[in-house]
């Protein structure tokens, strides 16, 4: 298994790994969890992948088998900021407003969305190994740029399953369920903090190089 970190600006030295990743996303969270998002036949892809988010993918024998993106909490695009926020101001009316009382605006704070395993990968040891691949990567993105904190509006098996990763993961919120697909999901974060996680058989490709988000409130 390999780690891909890139962005937008970059995402043609990986190939379809990007292409492959929406078609990826398209089938979990449009096809089996029926979310009304933005997608057509082929992929899932919403606002939030613009210029300033960065990916972190799982790539297998040339195939993508997870991933995630991220943002930093300062991040603008056109009317948009990040998910959260933007929840929290009203503009997305598929995600509860009052999660948190105060939208985060920081460097240090970077959130993560859209993190998705494929079906393919069938056992939870290898399950949670992709998952120490993808939250590496995030975190080889986001610190060098200033993040101290991941955060994510997620299902409740990602904090148990971060947890048994050894990484510090806080719930942020009290938990709710998401009227689409009928599980609970919590803002949730952790600090940013490299561990010597084993996964066979894994290599990590860093980012070429990465764009900054403009630090705008």
């Amino acid at each position: 298994m390999e780690n891909y970190t890139f962005s937008l600006l970059n995402m043609y030295r990986y190939g379809d790994a990007f292409e492959q990743y929406l078609m990826l996303r398209k089938k979990f969270f449009v096809d089996t969890l029926n979310w009304g998002i933005p997608h057509d036949s082929k992929v899932e892809m919403d606002q939030y992948d613009n210029p300033q988010a960065h990916y972190s993918l799982v790539v297998r024998d040339g195939e993508v088998i997870a991933g995630a993106r991220t943002l930093p909490t300062t991040a603008r695009w056109g009317d948009h900021s990040y998910m959260l926020r933007d929840a929290c101001i009203g503009r997305l009316t598929s995600i509860p407003s009052g999660l948190v009382s105060e939208a985060v605006v920081t460097d240090a704070v970077w959130e993560c969305t859209r993190l998705v395993v494929a079906d393919s990968v069938t056992s939870m040891r290898d399950r949670i190994a992709v998952l120490g691949l993808i939250v590496d990567g995030l975190m080889d993105i986001a610190q060098p740029l200033g993040g101290q904190t991941l955060m994510s509006l997620s299902n409740l098996w990602l904090h148990r399953a971060l947890r048994k990763l050894g990484h510090d993961c806080d719930l942020w919120c009290e938990p709710y369920v998401n009227e689409d697909d009928g599980h609970k999901y919590a803002v949730m974060a952790m600090p940013i903090n490299r561990l010597p996680v084993f996964v066979p058989g894994a290599t990590h490709m860093p980012q070429p190089s990465m764009v900054h988000a403009p630090s705008l409130v």
